[in-house]
């Protein structure tokens, strides 16, 4: 693959991440959370890179043939988001109280693991792989489909890293020390989580 190739889909990658969704609430929440944003945004990665695995292996062309595998996996996806959205409002952090339990293996471990629900229930990821990829990649130019499918997923897996770690330690350094401004900010992103997974459940179901 060409440079020009690979800056143009980067360029439109990046446009992507930079909308703030679901990932960024959970990065926020993340960063008032906890003393590192790191667990969480590798469980967000981790989410993309199952995906990217799907892709590479073709297998994202297959689950799109299949609409029940879709409407099945939205549904999963948004109940997720509605799950995870209710408990940041019904529990906002406040900055005095991050990193406060952020100590051990186990909620680490969750942490990562919440992530990689968030992202990893997001059908928009796998629209993402199978209508945006095959826009630039093209057998005609000597390099195996998988092979253009990974290093695409590669450049897309590190924006997302580096793009969420900024958002974590963003938020957590400027709102630190704005109690009031990160709690409004937290409630924003729970928010926002409930308004994806009821829009995501909407437009399953009536679309």
């Amino acid at each position: 693959m060409d440079t020009t190739t690979l800056a143009a889909f980067l360029a439109v990658d990046l446009l992507l991440v930079f909308t703030p969704g679901a990932d960024w609430a959970y990065a926020i929440s993340a960063g008032l959370r906890g003393r590192s944003v790191v667990p969480a945004v590798t469980g967000l990665v981790a989410g993309h890179a199952a995906y990217a695995l799907v892709a590479v292996a073709g297998l994202a062309v297959v689950v799109a043939s299949y609409p029940a595998a879709l409407t099945a996996l939205t549904v999963a996806g948004a109940g997720y988001l509605l799950w995870l959205g209710w408990g940041v409002l019904r529990r906002p952090v406040a900055p005095a109280a991050a990193g406060a339990g952020d100590g051990g293996g186990a909620s680490r471990l969750r942490v990562v693991l919440k992530g990689a629900g968030t992202s990893g229930l997001n059908p928009k990821a796998l629209l993402l792989y199978f209508s945006l990829f095959p826009q630039f990649i093209d057998p005609a130019t000597g390099w195996p489909v998988s092979a253009q499918t990974g290093l695409l997923s590669s450049l897309h897996l590190t924006a997302c890293a580096v793009v969420y770690l900024g958002v974590g330690v963003l938020a957590r350094t400027v709102l630190r020390t704005r109690p009031s401004a990160a709690l409004f900010v937290t409630r924003v992103s729970g928010a926002m989580m409930i308004a994806i997974g009821a829009f995501l459940l909407w437009e399953r179901l009536h679309g």
